[in-house]
């Protein structure tokens, strides 16, 4: 793997070259080992939470770990083109508009003791800005080279929270041309809830049960580019224990399995529609 700038990184993907690094300041890694029409990103993948804010922050580290997506990029590792955050969404949340991706209070909670100076807040926003100068420079030359794009956008959530029963995985789509595309969303769905686990979890999922599919990652990419499409996929945290932060490595290494079968399926059934 490489350690390299935005700039290097724009060019390697402008000349079509493969390659793995990660960034610089170690806020996200990118993987590209061809050149496919779609893309695996795990964008609350990461826990890091730089030094400087241990002191500032309200919420434990078990806490910032309840609201992350644990897993999450080693469920698409194996795919060949896969973004992944590495810091914490308690630093600046990807799946957030700038304006909004530093938290004041979180789930029910204040986040600081006292409110960020402005140049804590600019240096994590410069780590939010660069993310998505790297993900508008991929699909740009993702579009160039397919006539559509698939985005495999990766999460998971916290189900025992729920006080009613709730799917194992559930798909956003309230922010995406479903008249062009929701066949392939509900195809999608269907092949996730054909899923086996072990362990005798059950696999169901749903359309916007959950949630509806509202981040920034899918609304970014979805008011830039035409002719890509988000699949916001959420997976409930079956595969570990929510409560302790025990992870089940056998149930995340059944999921990794099973998408590195369906997500080529699911590119390929888009790639083939009209």
């Amino acid at each position: 793997m490489l350690r390299l700038s935005v700039p290097d990184i724009i060019k390697l993907i402008e000349a079509e070259k493969t390659f793995e690094a990660v960034l610089e300041d170690y806020s996200f890694t990118l993987k590209i080992e061809s050149y496919t029409p779609y893309i695996c990103g795990a964008v609350h993948d990461g826990h890091q939470f730089r030094k400087s804010l241990w002191d500032s922050c309200l919420h434990s580290e078990y806490e910032r770990w309840y609201e992350e997506d644990p897993c999450t990029k080693q469920m698409i590792q194996s795919h060949p083109i896969v973004i992944a955050g590495c810091d914490s969404r308690f630093e600046y949340d990807l799946n957030r508009a700038p304006e909004t991706a530093i938290y004041t209070d979180a789930w029910g909670k204040q986040l600081w003791k006292s409110p960020l100076e402005m140049d804590a807040k600019e240096f994590s926003l410069q780590k939010h800005y660069n993310f998505y100068r790297v993900v508008k420079a991929l699909l740009e030359k993702l579009e160039s080279m397919h006539k559509k794009v698939l985005v495999f956008d990766m999460h998971s959530y916290n189900w025992k929270r729920w006080d009613r029963e709730v799917p194992t995985w559930n798909m956003g789509t309230a922010n995406i041309d479903n008249k062009r595309f929701g066949n392939i969303a509900t195809s999608w769905s269907a092949k996730l809830g054909e899923m086996q686990f072990p362990n005798g979890i059950k696999s169901t999922s749903l359309i916007n049960d959950t949630f509806q599919g509202n981040g920034y990652f899918l609304k970014y990419i979805t008011q830039n580019f035409t002719n890509t499409l988000v699949l916001a996929t959420e997976i409930a945290k079956v595969y570990c224990d929510e409560l302790t932060g025990i992870i089940y490595p056998e149930v995340v290494h059944s999921v990794e399995k099973q998408l590195k079968e369906l997500i080529p399926l699911q590119s390929q059934e888009f790639q083939d529609a009209e």
